[in-house]
């Protein structure tokens, strides 16, 4: 199913003025009714609520619950004030605060906490491949214009400024879902505008492309992903430092050596020999030992469940050591210390990172597994089992697995890592596929391993150097064609596993990378509609993804850049390549 953009809907903006007024009523009693129990729910979230303010999970509401109220709160949020600002729209009026917003509020919470239910009962993908979130988030945000971005109850002071509904970011989650990738095979229910013609596309980008800010070497493509066909290129096959666009190709590499469905797993084995407990990684670079694992592997549940299988055998004191075998070689980068790569360890909590938070540069600890372990031994120790100081070794064949914890499915570890450029993540998962693809789990078997797994899928990979998964190595070389037709093969609806190296991308000035891009001058109008991977070393800058155009046909692009002897100030060259995307989400070219 394709989500069209409703255009009709400004047309009809005084039947649906109408229809608002016809529902108040209805939602003010909706509203009586569930006020008492959103009240209760609401105080308990509060008598709750940890030092930072978020909910704890609760018997009441369970793990699930609180994770669906967590990521309903700021949907529910957006949602009513697009609500205000849309109805004021259609009647003339800015809108105030009262009590008819709360009635709409209490509706729209029950709404959305019943949606979140379904989509998880129904599970992430649908029969084509396309994620089901995608797809209902794409419905709800189907209207013209988006949040209001002000006072959560509008103006504060009589005369203060409203600001306009955000751009809507409807045409590209749902061109997502409409398109039959490179195969040629297209969703019967979509009709197909034409593809842009690549003289006028050209006639629109070439100037662009010029803009001396993006330095003296550059190169582009442009595909048609129906049909996988090269509708733009300049220096298409010209091979470029890709920065972090890599992850792209890392994605795409990990979901096909392994599936979207495959799970890392942590675990403790018991030697009973020598009453040894190992603590054994088992390459997740999500596993996390905050109080909250907000549905990541929980190393405070291991230790939970680990001092309980202990308890059942009379144990209240082991050796403590821990496993860290399953990588290969040095886990130090090329690059060397660094904040934005902890070193590449098959054992590590929260990245190693020596704060709270959970993406972008910050100091490391040295040794990543030897810190997991101590915080493990905390944990043991706070459940009554006393350890020794812990040291490296191996579990051996007779050890006996206590406890396991796993990782969310690859999709989701997938989807992380690009939305937020995860370099952690990206170069664990390279040497995942290094391991299914049966080379060396290291950084030269992760590079070997994914090159090896483009090719099988018959891309484009002339050209293409890997070194890394996370693309910081400079020595890293891909094409604008090869990362084309890596987004083009991804929404191949044969391929669904892949969808995620799609879903992940960060969408303009709404998620991860790309939320502080496209806010200035022409880009603005792209908020929302472009969907890229963000790259960006010194002298380096990409961007690659998808697009709509006007004609509503699903584009695929890649722009690289190149200026060594000029590394400075990234904002001018992002702001030029904003442009380009801008320009070609806007072609009317067909």
């Amino acid at each position: 199913m394709v989500v069209p953009e409703l255009r009709p809907w400004r047309a009809a903006g005084p039947h649906a003025a109408r229809v608002a007024a016809a529902l108040r009523p209805r939602l003010a009693r909706v509203a009586a009714t569930l006020a008492p129990p959103l009240a209760r729910l609401r105080r308990n979230v509060s008598a709750r609520a940890t030092p930072s303010g978020a909910p704890r999970d609760t018997e009441a509401a369970g793990p699930r619950g609180n994770r669906v109220a967590r990521a309903v709160q700021p949907q529910v949020a957006r949602l009513v004030q697009a609500t205000k600002a849309r109805v004021g729209h259609l009647r003339g009026t800015r809108p105030k605060p009262g009590p008819n917003w709360r009635y709409t509020a209490g509706a729209t919470t029950v709404g959305l906490a019943l949606a979140a239910v379904v989509v998880t009962a129904a599970g992430p993908w649908d029969s084509r491949g396309q994620r089901t979130a995608e797809r209902d988030h794409a419905v709800a945000l189907d209207r013209a214009g988006g949040a209001d971005h002000g006072p959560a109850h509008g103006p504060t002071h009589p005369g203060d400024a409203v600001p306009g509904p955000a751009p809507s970011a409807a045409a590209v989650l749902a061109g997502l879902g409409g398109y039959g990738g490179a195969t040629g095979n297209t969703v019967k229910s979509a009709p197909q505008a034409a593809a842009p013609d690549p003289a006028a596309l050209a006639t629109v980008l070439g100037p662009l492309l010029g803009d001396p800010a993006l330095g003296p070497v550059h190169t582009a493509a442009v595909v048609d992903v129906a049909t996988g066909r090269l509708l733009y290129g300049s220096g298409a096959d010209q091979a470029l430092t890709p920065a972090s666009t890599t992850k792209i190709a890392t994605a795409v590499a990990a979901l096909s050596a392994m599936g979207p469905d495959h799970r890392l797993t942590t675990r403790t084995a018991f030697e009973p020999d020598t009453g040894e407990l190992v603590l054994v990684g088992g390459g997740d670079p999500t596993l996390t030992a905050r109080p909250r694992a907000d549905g990541w592997a929980s190393l405070r549940t291991l230790a939970g469940s680990t001092a309980a299988a202990l308890k059942k055998r009379g144990i209240e004191r082991v050796t403590l050591s821990y496993d860290t075998t399953l990588f290969a070689g040095s886990g130090r980068h090329p690059i060397g210390e660094n904040g934005n790569l902890a070193r590449v360890t098959a054992l590590a909590a929260d990245e190693a990172r020596t704060d709270d938070s959970t993406s972008g540069p910050v100091q490391r600890y040295p040794d990543p597994a030897a810190q997991a372990t101590n915080e493990f031994a905390a944990f043991l120790n706070a459940a009554d089992i006393t350890t020794s100081p812990p040291g490296p070794s191996k579990a051996s064949t007779r050890a006996e697995t206590l406890a396991t914890v796993s990782s969310p499915p690859l999709s989701a570890l997938v989807e992380r890592m690009l939305t937020y450029s995860d370099n952690d993540i990206a170069e664990a998962l390279a040497r995942q596929t290094a391991l299914a693809s049966g080379v060396r789990a290291d950084f030269a078997g992760g590079g070997t391993a994914i090159g090896a797994q483009l090719k099988k899928l018959g891309l484009p990979t002339a050209g293409a150097v890997f070194h890394d998964g996370s693309g910081l190595d400079r020595t890293d070389k891909l094409t604008a064609r090869l990362l084309t037709a890596l987004l083009t093969k991804a929404a191949d609806p044969t391929r669904p596993g892949l969808r995620p190296a799609l879903t992940g991308l960060p969408v303009a000035r709404f998620t991860g990378t790309l939320s502080t891009r496209f806010v200035d001058g022409p880009a603005d109008g792209a908020a929302g509609v472009v969907r890229a991977k963000t790259g960006t070393l010194s002298g380096v800058n990409t961007l690659s993804g998808m697009v709509v155009d006007q004609d509503g046909r699903l584009l695929a692009f890649a722009f690289l850049t190149s200026d060594p002897d000029s590394p400075g100030e990234a904002a001018p060259v992002q702001a030029a390549l904003d442009r380009v995307a801008t320009a070609l989400a806007g072609c009317g070219c067909g």
